[in-house]
């Protein structure tokens, strides 16, 4: 009667072994920046992989792609100029889909790019009064064809705005400490245009963000990097599927939380949860 006994405890010593290195698994890390916006955008893409099950964390790291390349981390998000501007300085590219195609075609060996989220950017964008934009006669960046010479722009410090818009060539930009100063400066007429990000959640909402409907500011599209050969289809599907449920309003409204206060993870996977993956 003793040996099924022995046989059983046997069993479950190898149920529970089973179920501890179960538990011991390593999750995937996504490699973010410092700031704040930078590890919203991590957190959303790890809360993408545990959503279709993989344990995924979020870890800062200085040289991003030094991280990726040596294995530290295996997903790291970026926007797609900056990413080509880095890889390739000299690409003309500006529109969304070419910007993507030059991206993909100078990755480093080793590197792969998932899909970029066609309705979510943070590219600069020109921020003026609604009299301003009624004065040059419309609310898209073209009217600075025939307006250049009037524009007197503002940005803030260490943003690096564009140097040129089309064929328009702005003067130099005044720089202030913070937005505030930035847009208060725009309110009293000390400019008349101001540097800000399409998903940038402190526009005020008496001024207006100049629409580019011809690209002539590069594309900043979200896009997933991570190494090539080290996903299965499945998590590669986890990081896609964000492309199709985040906007660039959302992407503003989750950065708003993240300012006000919120957990960057917990946005994230508040997000999720009100636009489900794989529907």
């Amino acid at each position: 009667m003793r040996r099924p006994l022995v046989l059983v405890l046997a069993l479950l010593a190898l149920v529970i072994a089973g179920c501890g290195g179960h538990r011991s698994v390593q999750p995937m890390m996504v490699g973010s920046g410092s700031g704040p916006e930078s590890a919203l955008v991590g957190q959303l893409y790890a809360a993408a992989l545990r959503y279709y099950g993989t344990p995924a964390e979020v870890t800062a790291v200085k040289g991003a792609l030094d991280a990726l390349d040596s294995g530290e981390v295996t997903v790291l998000p970026g926007f797609t100029g900056q990413l080509l501007r880095l890889f390739d300085p000299d690409a003309v590219a500006h529109s969304d889909e070419q910007v993507y195609r030059d991206l993909v075609s100078v990755l480093p060996e080793g590197v792969a790019a998932g899909d970029y989220t066609m309705s979510a950017q943070d590219k600069p964008a020109m921020v003026v009064t609604e009299a301003t934009a009624s004065a040059w006669g419309g609310t898209d960046l073209s009217v600075l064809r025939r307006n250049c010479d009037k524009v007197v722009p503002g940005a803030v410090a260490g943003s690096h705005p564009p140097s040129s818009i089309g064929i328009c060539v702005p003067r130099k930009v005044r720089e202030f400490a913070d937005r505030e100063s930035l847009f208060a400066a725009l309110r009293q007429g000390t400019i008349n245009a101001a540097w800000a990000t399409t998903a940038d959640p402190e526009i005020p909402s008496e001024f207006v963000a100049l629409a580019d409907r011809t690209a002539l500011i590069r594309a900043e599209n979200l896009i997933p990097l991570y190494r090539r050969n080290a996903l299965s289809e499945r998590q590669i599907l986890a990081l896609n599927e964000i492309a199709g449920v985040l906007d660039t309003g959302s992407l503003a409204d989750m950065r708003r939380k993240v300012a006000e206060g919120a957990d960057a993870r917990a946005v994230a996977e508040d997000f999720l949860q009100a636009n489900p993956l794989g529907h």
